[in-house]
C-alpha cells in the first residue's frame, strides 16, 4: 500500500474530505505533528500533504520547527516527489520554491467563491467551475513561484491555487473542508473570529448549507489530482 504523510499544525485541521479519495487510491494515511521531529518516513512517503495552521510561513524565529519542515519540502521539490499544500502548507511550498511571502490586502475568513483560470478549469479543480464556493481562512499570501501555473484567484488574493508540474499543488483556500467539522474551527479559531468580527451563527449556518456540495467537490478534487500524479517509474 502507498503511504501518505500529512503534516499537521493544529489538531483539528486534517485532510477532511480528502480522506476517502486517498483511501480509494490506495494510500495509507498517517498524521505527523509539525512540532515533532520529522523522520525519514515523511521524506520517503509516496505523498506528502502539508496542512494549514494559524502561524506565518516565515515565522521561523517564533516557531523553530518550521525550519526542518521547510527543508523537507525543499528536498521533495528538488526530487519531484508528490506533494500537496493547503493554506499554510501552500505558503510553505511557495516559500521553499523561492517565492516571496507577505500579508494579504485583507483577511479572507468564511465561505466565498474562487475564480478559476483557464488552466484551473481544466485541472483537478474542475468541480468548482459551476459551484465556486469554498472555505477561506487566511491573512497572508505569496507570489507565484517560478515555473508554477496559477489555477485560481479571488479579488483579494491573486494566488489561491497553483501547480508545479503534475506532482506538486498548493491551495491557499480549503478545498478539503466539508463544513461537517466546523465546530472545531469555530472553537479553535475563536480569538481570530472575534477579532475579524465574524458572525459565528451565520458561519455555522453557511457550513450546514454548503456541506453537501463542499464534500462532493473535495472528493472530486482529490480524486482528480491523485489520478494525475506521476510515479518515479512513469517519469523515467
Amino acid at each position: 500500500m502507498k503511504t501518505a504523510i500529512a503534516i499537521r499544525h493544529v489538531a483539528f485541521e486534517g485532510v477532511g474530505g480528502f480522506a476517502a479519495p486517498l483511501a480509494a487510491a490506495g494510500y495509507r494515511l498517517r498524521y505527523v505533528d509539525a512540532v515533532e521531529r520529522l523522520t525519514d518516513e515523511a521524506e520517503d512517503a509516496d505523498l506528502l500533504i502539508v496542512l494549514g495552521g494559524p502561524i506565518g510561513a516565515d515565522a521561523d524565529d517564533l516557531y523553530p520547527f518550521l525550519k526542518p519542515e521547510l527543508a523537507l519540502i525543499e528536498r521533495r521539490l528538488a526530487a519531484g516527489r508528490p506533494m500537496m499544500g493547503i493554506c499554510l502548507g501552500a505558503q510553505l511550498i511557495a516559500r521553499a520554491a523561492g517565492a516571496a511571502l507577505y500579508p494579504g490586502r485583507a483577511r479572507e475568513l468564511g465561505f466565498a467563491p474562487i475564480t478559476l483560470t483557464t488552466a484551473g478549469a481544466a485541472s483537478c479543480l474542475a468541480a468548482f467551475v459551476g459551484d465556486p464556493i469554498t472555505l477561506h481562512w487566511h491573512a497572508d499570501t505569496f507570489d507565484l513561484p517560478d515555473g508554477a501555473e496559477r489555477l485560481a484567484s479571488t479579488a483579494i488574493c491573486e494566488n489561491q491555487a497553483f501547480a508545479l508540474g503534475r506532482n506538486v499543488i498548493g491551495f491557499q483556500f480549503h478545498p478539503e473542508a466539508t463544513g461537517l467539522d466546523i465546530e472545531y474551527w469555530l472553537v479553535g479559531h475563536a480569538v481570530e473570529i472575534a477579532a475579524a468580527g465574524i458572525d459565528v451563527p451565520q458561519l455555522r449556518a453557511q457550513a450546514a448549507q454548503y456541506a453537501k456540495s463542499l464534500a462532493g467537490k473535495a472528493e472530486a478534487t482529490a480524486t482528480a489530482w491523485l489520478e494525475r500524479i506521476e510515479t518515479p517509474m512513469q517519469r523515467s
